[in-house]
Parts: structure tokens; C-alpha cells; sequence
């Protein structure tokens, strides 16, 4: 190796767990060997070799090894007999996949290395200080903490599920020291996954803390004494020849007497029969065909036979240490579509799961740290734990952590209480605390260790509340499944409900029980907190029962139906993203939300009585009964129908229709609701969501409430404030940057009109956003024959109309009223529109087509929004779902680019480590608060993110175009 080489270093040991956890238990059809985990290492390894420039380390190596380890006991049982003693054996299904996973390394033509008596992270330190004293770089492949005292200038490490490499930067920002105390730290918080004793009472936060005040381990023992606080004081005294051991432990021997040198672990060409070979014989048919048209080898001239894995299935390879694992995620975006998963697979699963009954008695309420012990120990034993949290509210930022529950195996379920309370409130609000609780202090001691450690998979149901609750308790959830986001991916817009309550009713054939049969609803109504134990037992713990049998029947049909990277790219990266920025909120000015109330209600006032003299009398304008009779009772306008209770209906849609033909009573009214709305909806309510603690505004964005994949938002909403309206604009003043910040607001440029040109492939479209023309001005000339230069405003506005109609389908009836014409003036333009742009026409109708056949639409990434009714008898309904199906693809995807550039922007603002934090998301536009000396740079990063979000997923044949300004408050800056 010389200097410019570049040696990958794959943990083995952690790609094996991953892999088992990231695909349902398959098995190989001709003789039932489970090959899950197989298949899943060689679908990573395969995607690493190909795609390696393309990632966040961004260079092809030179070198390259699998790094494994060999047995469970090592040199580290003989300083400490109890090192890793309560790990468990690992599951059943994968002990004869360990020989075949090696049999797969060699068959990759790579270099499969392991040293009886020293782990992997030992070969790999050692092959990382072999890379440096020649003059290359390595990269490791993993995101284990226990590797991070290894990096260096030379040396990094890479996170596949995040495509992210991780520097010293990342580890300072992750532990709050750099690498070279990482080893330190290790020691002085210990680690309950390996069982490293470590010093009682002191996490990594305040490891970090006393090492960046005392320098150092030795240090710090040291002149433990000088310590104020008495416990920590105490705990370092007695235990710091604890902690020296532990150090010892934790280092890693980068001095390992390896075998094989380190020039011959050169990376040599894939030998394309010999793997080609192999993955036949394990039946993995997608992958073979992928390798085998990427390597030019014929798939039929290949004998499996002639590589002897047949013989050596059943053979048990060296024992694995099940605790290696850096990650029990689904891997992100490596475990492609077409993965032989079969549909009956997702089908079996989900009879099992039904089959299993529903005992409430069986369920166990623990309250003692003994009991929770054991129950965590199942857990990381099973390696997947259904997870839910129990409070006292649904505003996550405020709510009081009353209890929680686990379940790792169905029908077995606990649930921990923590802050129940009985009899009368005292002074304070508080009543007394029920006896025999686990105090909460001890109780998330055990439960961080658990939610914390990243070979356990915790599966939660709309997990993002269950995050922003533990992470007020500075607890982080490493790894994570969604079941209601899996059956988003999986059933959007075919059912619009993705809760537990439907989906259990759906899949499991069970009604659970609910909130209001414990709770009691109205006025007696009780918050958890004073819910009887055995009560919110029953409750809390079915809810993390059914969420664990949901996850296994939802999980195997992402890989079925081949929406595993939908789910991994676009729903699941997003949870803690959004989570983030919900945490953050915003501010906003409480004067100046009282000063537009106060003018909206004079002006609402005003328009009120020019109502009143329209209609010839006063009259109570909120009232719909009292409305229809003066507009269709007293004046008789046209248009009139009346509800199924008899009443006129006075819907918006009506009095938007008998304005735009020119009455002018409707016109008031809608005015006149558009204010008082806006009003009541922000100016009056925004002060109220005012969080008293962070004094800022704290919205919730719902993943899976659209079929299109938009996010909304709520408590409050912010997507919707109008900003057509000046009165809309002015309630965005109010949102303003804190002191010597402001905020940046970054939108996409007509970006579904950009994804319809690059859809639909409309040559003109494309050229024009090419060329950076003007697209309304440039289409009303290609419809109306206008120049673009000199255009008048007018037929420029008309094109516009057109232009955004068309992606919604709209009617000749509909852009009349909207540009105020006669209705066959507006379906000309529709005519000469399509004429103009028959592509656009052909995109409509080969949607349609696609849609009844298959009963979905997809957009560019994927994912598929379900339209069950387009084949309806009924036109109305059948045409409702045609116009849906032709704007899915094309809303969509712009939802899925601005989803992905949220999950990549982060990363990217701290790589160039700025302070930006993104606080809204708003349809196609991010909002950011930033330091004032910030501003421009932060700008150049979000602006390249957006722009490139697409890639490399979809090459846009249209460039994406992001407008972006700062200013101190959100209407200036938009």
C-alpha cells in the first residue's frame, strides 16, 4: 500500500446483525435453509463495491477486507471474566448462516479475516495503523462507538444507513470529546452491552464533561477529591481501579499480530462466474441477475455444483459474539427492490399473527428493578422491541412521562409505571404517588442502556411522539421501525387510516382496547397519570403487543411488494429530522399577532355592515340557516341547493361560484370569512401555543396524513396560513428570528411544474427551465402567439393559471371563475393549451391507464398512492380519482425531493459546521434560523442540497431551481 490508497475495513460482525434484522426470516425454497441474513450481507456488500464513489466517503478503494470475529472469548475474558457475560446465544436462524456469510466474503474474491482470541475491532485498529505508517487513508465501514477511538486525519468511519462519514468533527459532536478521549470516556461511563463495569452513576455526557475540565482518565482519578459533588466525588474515589480496567477493556489492540499483509488485501476484480455461482446456489435470483449482467456473465452457463455450498450449509461457522452489531435498522436504501421475498412469505406472517390471542391477564406490571432487568434482558435478547410511552398529554414538549411498555415476543408485554398518582391533589396539583413504582431516575437508567444500543431495534407506532418524549429525558433512540409509516409506504391511499387501532382491526382481526374505556371520556375524563395500575396495564402493554405483531406481519410486504427504499429514503430517516425541528419551534411576537387582531376585527367589522346593507337587513352572518335564507330565500340568487337537514347550503364553493358571476353580497362574505378566519384561526389562537418553558411556538408535522406524501402540520397548523391574501402575508410577520439571527426561507421554483416537464418529457418545458426563461410568459407565447418580451401582465397571469391548473386538472368551469371569463373562453385555452403541449395530454392519459390497471400511481422514487375508486360506476367518484391519480405522480414527487433534502441538509450544514437549524417545512419551502454572520453560507449549502436532492436517485431531466432570502421575520424573507 502507498500513499493515495485507500483501504475499506468492513466490520463483518456488524454487517451480519444488520443484515438479520433488516429482512423477514427467509429460507431457501429448495431445502428450507434460513438464508436471510445471506442474503442481506451480500446485497450490502455488493451495493458498497458498486456504489462507493457515489456515497459520503466519495473514493473507490484500493483495498478492502471483511474483518470478523472469531469466537465469543477473547483476551478480554482473561483481565475480566465477566466481559461480555450477559450477552445472549445468538437467534436460532442465523447460528448456520455464520459459514455461509464467509463463504459469501470469499465469493465477493475478498479477503474474510478473523483471529481466534482477538475480536474484529482489534484486526481492524491494527490494519488502520498499518494503512496511516504507509502513507494511505481507511475508511471504516461502521458506526459502532467502540471504533471511534481509531479515527484520525487518515482514518474515518462510515455509517451506510446514513450515508454519512464520520470524522473527528461528528465524534465531538456526537460524545462531546474528540476520538484520542474516546477511549477514556469509555472507561468512566462503562458499557452495559459489553458489560464493562465503568464508574456508577457517570454517563457519557458527564464523562465528557469532567475529561474536558481534568484532561484525562489518569487526571481525573487523580484529583477525584477536588470534585464538589459528593456522590460523583465518592464514586471515583472507590472505583477508579474500576475504571482502569474498564479502560484497559475498551482499548483497542492496534498491535494484533495479524497474518495476512497488508499489501494483499489489494482489491481484486469480481470473479464473475465463482459469484455468480454461489448466489445461485443460495437461490437469491434478483441479485444474481444483477451481478451477473454487471459482471457479463451468463447465469445459464453456470453449474452451482461446482462450488460446494450445499455440503457446508448445514456446517455451524465460529461462534459470533451477538452483541457486534453496530446498527438493527433495515439497511437504508442497500436491500433493493426485487430481493426474493415472496408474497406468501408477508402472508403467513400476518395468519400468525392473527392466530396469537389477545390475553390481558397475561400482561405484567412491573415495579421492580429486578423484574425490569429481566424484561430489558428478553429484549436485547430478542434483538427487536415494540416500545410505546405512556403521559399525561399529547403536546410531546410538555407532556409528563407517566409509565412506558415493552414487548419483545407476542402475548408477552409489561408495562412500567412510573408517576401514577392517587387521592386528592394536593397544594401544589400533585396528588400522592402510588406505592410500588420504580423511581424514574433508576427506571430510564435501564431504559436509555436499552433504547440506546443500536443492535436492538426498537419498533414503535408513530414513533416521533415516543422520540420527542425520551429525548426531554436526554435519551436517543438508535434504532427504530414505524409500523405506522411501513403501512403508509405500504397502503397510502388505500386506507386513509394508518393508526394502531385500524391497522390492528385490519391485520390482526382485534378491536384494542380503548383510551376511553380506561380514561373515561367528558368531564370525568382522567388524565393517565390517575388511570388504576392494573387498568393502564391492560392498555399500555396490549398497545406494545399489537404494535410488535404489526411490524411482523406490515414489515416482510415492504420487501414483497419492493418499497423497502421507499420506506428506508423517504418515511423513516425523516422521524428524527422532523422531530428536531419540532423541539426547536419558532418564535413569535406576541404584540404583533395583537395588533393584526385588533385591526382584522375592524375591518371585519366594517365589512359586516356593508353586508348588512347589501342584504337590506342585520342578520348573524356565521350562521349558515340564517345566510341561505337572505341569499337564496330573500334575493333569490342563482344556484341555490339545499342540504339533506333542509338548509341552503352556503358552502364556500357556493359563494365562491355566485361572486365570481358577479354578485356582490357572496363576495363580502367571503371576504368577510376570510378575515374572521384568520383572525380566530392565528392572530386570536397562535398566543395560546406559545410554549411557557421555551417560549416559542412548537408545531407537529404528520407523516402519513396525505396520500401524496405532503406533510401537514398541527396544533397549530402553519401550512395553511393564506398567503395570497395581504392579510395572510401579515400574520408571517409575526414569525421572526431570535436576537442576532434571522430566518432564511428556501423554496422550490415552481418545482411540480419542473417535475411535470420532466414526467410527461415536454421538450418546450424542458428547455425553457433550461434556458432559466420565464415559464408563464414563455407558454402564454407559445399558446396566444404574444411575444415575451413586452408581454402585457394580463395574458401572462391567464398562462399561469393554466399552467398550475392543468396539474390539478382543472375544468373549463373551473379556471373561468378563476380568471373571470366565459366558460368557453376558458375551454379554448384548455384546448390550445393541450394542442400546444400534447405531451402533457399523453402523460393524462397513459396515467390513467397505468391507474386502472394497477390500482396506483407512482411518483419518480416509488411511492404509490393508491386509487381503489377509479374503476367506480359512479362518474363523479371515478372521475374524482382520475384527476387524483394524474396529480399524485407529479405533487408527489415534489414532496419526496423536499423530503429527501430535509434529511440530507443537516448533515450538510454540519459538515461545513454551521450553526443553521431548520425549524418549518411548508409545502415547497424549508425555514431556517441562522446567525446573522452565517446567513450567505448557510444559504449556499441549503440552496445545493435542494437542488440536488433528486440525485442520485433520479436523474431530473429538469434542473430544480431554489429561490432563497433572509430576513428578520418570515414574510420579509419569503
Amino acid at each position: 500500500m502507498k500513499k493515495g490508497d485507500h483501504l475499506f475495513l468492513v466490520d463483518g460482525s456488524a454487517y451480519i446483525f444488520r443484515a438479520f434484522h433488516a429482512l423477514p426470516p427467509l429460507t431457501r425454497k429448495s431445502d428450507g435453509l434460513p438464508v436471510g441474513a445471506v442474503s442481506g450481507f451480500c446485497n450490502m456488500l455488493w451495493k458498497l463495491l458498486q456504489d462507493a464513489r457515489d456515497t459520503d466517503v466519495g473514493v473507490t478503494p484500493t483495498h478492502f477486507a471483511v474483518i470478523f470475529d472469531y469466537s465469543s472469548k477473547t483476551f478480554r475474558n482473561e483481565l475480566y471474566p465477566d466481559y461480555k457475560a450477559n450477552r445472549s446465544e445468538p437467534p436460532e436462524d442465523l447460528v448456520p448462516q455464520f459459514g455461509l456469510i464467509r463463504e459469501a466474503t470469499k465469493a465477493f474474491n475478498l479477503p474474510c479475516i478473523e483471529m481466534e482470541g482477538y475480536e474484529a475491532d482489534d484486526i481492524i485498529a491494527a490494519y488502520c495503523r498499518m494503512a496511516e505508517e504507509a502513507g494511505g487513508e481507511a475508511t471504516i465501514i461502521s458506526s459502532d462507538k467502540d471504533l471511534m477511538q481509531l479515527v484520525t486525519d487518515h482514518v474515518s468511519m462510515y455509517d451506510t444507513m446514513k450515508d454519512r462519514q464520520i470524522g473527528r468533527e461528528e465524534v465531538l459532536e456526537k460524545f462531546g470529546v474528540g476520538p484520542e478521549k474516546m477511549i477514556d470516556l469509555q472507561a468512566l461511563a462503562g458499557d452495559s452491552t459489553d458489560n464493562i463495569p465503568g464508574v456508577p452513576g457517570i454517563g457519557p455526557k458527564t464523562a465528557a464533561q469532567l475529561l474536558d475540565e481534568y484532561g484525562d482518565l489518569d487526571t481525573l482519578l487523580e484529583r477525584a477529591s477536588e470534585i464538589k459533588q459528593n456522590k460523583r466525588r465518592e464514586n471515583l474515589i472507590e472505583f477508579a481501579d474500576q475504571a482502569r480496567l474498564s479502560r484497559q477493556l475498551v482499548t483497542l489492540k492496534a498491535d494484533t499480530p495479524v497474518d495476512i499483509p497488508l499489501d494483499a488485501l489489494a482489491l481484486e476484480a469480481q470473479d464473475g462466474p465463482k459469484l455468480v455461482a454461489f448466489l445461485k446456489a443460495m437461490e437469491f435470483s434478483s441479485l444474481t441477475r444483477r451481478v451477473a449482467e454487471a459482471t457479463g456473465t451468463e447465469i445459464g452457463e453456470i453449474d452451482p455444483a461446482q462450488v460446494a455450498v450445499e455440503a457446508g450449509a448445514q456446517a455451524r461457522g465460529p461462534d459470533l459474539d451477538a452483541g457486534t452489531a453496530d446498527g438493527a435498522n433495515t439497511v437504508a436504501g442497500v436491500i433493493e427492490d426485487g430481493v426474493d421475498t415472496p408474497r406468501a412469505l408477508a402472508e403467513a406472517r400476518a395468519t400468525a399473527a392473527r392466530s396469537g390471542a389477545f390475553d390481558a391477564d397475561a400482561y405484567v406490571c412491573i415495579r421492580d428493578l429486578r423484574t425490569l432487568d429481566e424484561w430489558i434482558d428478553n429484549a436485547r435478547a430478542a434483538g427487536v422491541v415494540a416500545f410505546d410511552t405512556e403521559t399525561d398529554s399529547l403536546d410531546a414538549m410538555q407532556a409528563t412521562l407517566v409509565g412506558f411498555s415493552l414487548s419483545h415476543a407476542e402475548g408477552e408485554a409489561a408495562y412500567v409505571p412510573l408517576a401514577h398518582r392517587q387521592g386528592e391533589d394536593d397544594l401544589l396539583g400533585e396528588g400522592g404517588l402510588v406505592d410500588g413504582q420504580i423511581g424514574l431516575d433508576e427506571a430510564l437508567s435501564r431504559l436509555k442502556a436499552l433504547l440506546e444500543d443500536p443492535s436492538i431495534l426498537i419498533v414503535g407506532q408513530n414513533i416521533k411522539y415516543d422520540l420527542q418524549v425520551m429525548a426531554r429525558h436526554d435519551i436517543s433512540i438508535a434504532a427504530f421501525d414505524d409500523t405506522m409509516l411501513i403501512s403508509y409506504a405500504l397502503d397510502g391511499g388505500n386506507n386513509s387510516h394508518h393508526g394502531m387501532d385500524a391497522l390492528a382491526e385490519r391485520w390482526l382481526g382485534h378491536t384494542p382496547i380503548a383510551y376511553k374505556d380506561v380514561a373515561g371520556t367528558g368531564k370525568k375524563a382522567l388524565t393517565f397519570d390517575r388511570v388504576a395500575l392494573d387498568a393502564a396495564t391492560r392498555y399500555a402493554a396490549e398497545d406494545a403487543d399489537i404494535t410488535l405483531r404489526l411490524w411482523r406481519v406490515l414489515k416482510p410486504r415492504l420487501v414483497a411488494e419492493g418499497l423497502v427504499s421507499v420506506y428506508e429514503r423517504l418515511e423513516r430517516p425523516l422521524i428524527a429530522v422532523l422531530a428536531r425541528m419540532e423541539r426547536r419551534g419558532i418564535s413569535v411576537d406576541r404584540q404583533i399577532l395583537s395588533r393584526l387582531s385588533g385591526e382584522f376585527a375592524q375591518k371585519a367589522a366594517g365589512i359586516e355592515a356593508e353586508i348588512h346593507e347589501l342584504a337590506g337587513e342585520s342578520f348573524n352572518i356565521g350562521s349558515p340557516k340564517q345566510l341561505g335564507e337572505i341569499l337564496f330565500g330573500k334575493m333569490s340568487l342563482p344556484g341555490g341547493s339545499k342540504t339533506k337537514t333542509g338548509q341552503w347550503s352556503t358552502s364556500a364553493q357556493v359563494l365562491e361560484d355566485l361572486a365570481a358571476e358577479g354578485h356582490e353580497l357572496p363576495r363580502r362574505i367571503v371576504d368577510w370569512r376570510q378575515l374572521t378566519k384568520l383572525k380566530s384561526t392565528y392572530t386570536d389562537a397562535l398566543p395560546g401555543f406559545i410554549n411557557p418553558q421555551t417560549g416559542r411556538v412548537h408545531t407537529s408535522y404528520s407523516l402519513a396524513s396525505t396520500s401524496t406524501g405532503r406533510l401537514s402540520s398541527s396544533d397549530p397548523n402553519l401550512q395553511n396560513i393564506p398567503i395570497r391574501t395581504a392579510e395572510g402575508r401579515r400574520i408571517r410577520t409575526a414569525f421572526v428570528a431570535q436576537k442576532g439571527h434571522r430566518l432564511v426561507s428556501a423554496d422550490y421554483s415552481q418545482i411540480e411544474l419542473r417535475v411535470l416537464a420532466h414526467m410527461a418529457d415536454i421538450g418546450q418545458l424542458k428547455q425553457a427551465f433550461a434556458d432559466g426563461m420565464d415559464i408563464h410568459a414563455m407558454t402564454a407565447s407559445e399558446m396566444f402567439g404574444v411575444p415575451v418580451e413586452g408581454m402585457p401582465a394580463e395574458v401572462r397571469r391567464r398562462a399561469k393559471a393554466i399552467n398550475f391548473g392543468i396539474i390539478y386538472g382543472i375544468s373549463a368551469f373551473g379556471l373561468a371563475n378563476q380568471l373571470g371569463i366565459a366558460r368557453s373562453e376558458a375551454g379554448d385555452y384548455i384546448k390550445t393549451y393541450f394542442e400546444r403541449f400534447p405531451g402533457i395530454r399523453d402523460y393524462m392519459d397513459a396515467t390513467k391507464a397505468f391507474a386502472r390497471e394497477h390500482g396506483y400511481v407512482e411518483t419518480v422514487f416509488g411511492r404509490r398512492a393508491h386509487y381503489p375508486d377509479i374503476k367506480s360506476s359512479n362518474p363523479q367518484v371515478r372521475s374524482f380519482n382520475e384527476r387524483a391519480a394524474i396529480n399524485a405522480p407529479i405533487q408527489g414527487s415534489a414532496a419526496d425531493i423536499i423530503r429527501r433534502a430535509m434529511i440530507r441538509i443537516e448533515d450538510a450544514l454540519a459538515t461545513e459546521k454551521l450553526a443553521a437549524q431548520m425549524l418549518l417545512q411548508v409545502h415547497d419551502e424549508l425555514i431556517f434560523e441562522v446567525p446573522e454572520g452565517e446567513v450567505e453560507a448557510t444559504i449556499d449549502v441549503v440552496r445545493d442540497v435542494m437542488e440536488q436532492a433528486a440525485m442520485p436517485a433520479v436523474a431530473m431531466s429538469v434542473p430544480l431551481q431554489v429561490d432563497a432570502n433572509a430576513a428578520h421575520n418570515w414574510d420579509e424573507a419569503h
